[in-house]
């Protein structure tokens, strides 16, 4: 599995960007597509993840009500609409994707196998 963000850029504070992930495999339905990010000095943290089947959507508590994910199941992709933007938002961000993860793990980095290159995004205040 290939996967390629791409989206991320500068924008103030209360601005809005668009990320987008594409992947290269065919059939995703036992799969989970997440976004995480991760800010200098700091460890890679979870922003929303997909369920590739039914397409459930979860949020860190970070971001809930700002973000929006989002999947595409012809195009293969999962969007990530980023509204209200804040400084704090700024990370290098990475879609991954992962097979057969319990719920209860699907913030933890370490149950998805396949990480994109990762989209920097910059919120200027």
């Amino acid at each position: 599995v290939q996967l390629q963000a791409s989206g991320g850029g500068l924008v103030q504070a209360g601005g809005s960007l668009r990320l987008s992930c594409a992947a290269s495999r065919r059939s995703f339905n036992s799969f989970y597509m997440g976004w995480f990010r991760q800010a200098p000095g700091k460890e890679r943290e979870f922003v929303a993840t997909i369920k590739w089947s039914g397409g459930n959507t979860y949020y860190a508590n970070s971001v809930n009500g700002r973000f929006t994910m989002s999947r595409d199941i012809a195009k293969n992709t999962v969007v990530l609409q980023m509204n209200s933007l804040k400084p704090e938002d700024t990370a290098v961000y990475y879609c991954a994707a992962g097979e057969r993860i319990i719920l209860s793990a699907k913030a933890n980095p370490r149950v998805y196998d396949y990480w994109g290159q990762g989209t920097l995004v910059t919120v200027s205040s």
